[in-house]
């Protein structure tokens, strides 16, 4: 990254030799300052400036470049010297998974535990009538290998379905069904109880397209009365974790969830 000859010489960042830089997206998701994606579109809007200059996509830094975000320092070192911490929240129905919503709904992040450094990323969303597992890190560069398409992390859903269900109607769901967005399946699907047309399934998905399991039923004709997310990857909702309350993974479950990441 390019210095920036009208900044003072007292504010001149030094280089370690040793320490490589890294993309501005990277670093600062690891920071915990944003997701990759959201951090790229900072960048786009012209909101990070590096050594006085607006940053560009590809650019790279250290922790020794000055950053700031919308004219406020990014302390960088800080940061990445934090433990990764990572929260399971109980999202009920009615909380958005957005800090702030013009229309007053409460939300998720009202509920969560403050951080002394960093900020809570969401992994990835639950729509306002879903309940279940939202999973919060401190951890950009966890929550953006989390939520990234290639890695094909599994979310797994008890579902209560509305309608006729026929085993050739399973069939399509799990062979895949083209939707407006493309084509969609179930990776693996089981019925869970519940008799007449009120009954309940276990789905499991690879992606976090939007509604993608509602879209799904909706495709055969079904509507989706209940939907509560009880699986994220290898993190699963505690069966005794009441709505709206969070807990934290504990060592041994983050180093299984880190594990799980890097199979």
């Amino acid at each position: 990254m390019k210095k920036n000859p009208q900044y003072k010489p007292s504010e001149k960042p030094s280089r370690s030799k040793r320490q490589q830089p890294e993309r501005i997206q990277k670093l600062l998701a690891q920071a915990g300052v944003g997701s990759r994606r959201q951090v790229e579109k900072w960048i786009a809007e012209g909101t990070i400036h590096v050594n006085g200059e607006v940053a560009k996509l590809g650019d790279k830094i250290t922790t020794h470049d000055i950053v700031k975000l919308r004219g406020r320092p990014v302390k960088l070192a800080n940061k990445l010297q934090v433990d990764t911490k990572v929260l399971i929240y109980h999202k009920p129905i009615g909380e958005i998974v957005s800090k702030r919503d013009p229309e007053g709904r409460p939300s998720v992040f009202k509920r969560l535990p403050r951080l002394k450094i960093g900020r809570w990323i969401a992994v990835g969303r639950l729509d306002l009538n879903t309940q279940g597992l939202l999973m919060f890190t401190n951890d950009g560069e966890l929550a953006n290998k989390l939520m990234h398409p290639s890695q094909q992390v599994e979310r797994e859903y008890a579902v209560r379905v509305m309608g006729v269900i026929t085993k050739d109607m399973i069939d399509r769901l799990v062979n895949g069904v083209e939707l407006e967005d493309g084509k969609a399946r179930f990776e693996d699907i089981h019925e869970s109880g519940g008799e007449g047309i009120n009954r309940w399934f276990h789905v499991v998905v690879a992606e976090g397209r939007n509604r993608v399991v509602r879209r799904l039923w909706e495709s055969q004709n079904c509507k989706v009365s209940r939907l509560i997310r009880v699986r994220y990857g290898s993190v699963f909702l505690p069966p005794g974790l009441p709505t709206g309350q969070h807990q934290m993974l504990d060592k041994k479950e983050l180093e299984s969830l880190q594990a799980f990441l890097a199979d």
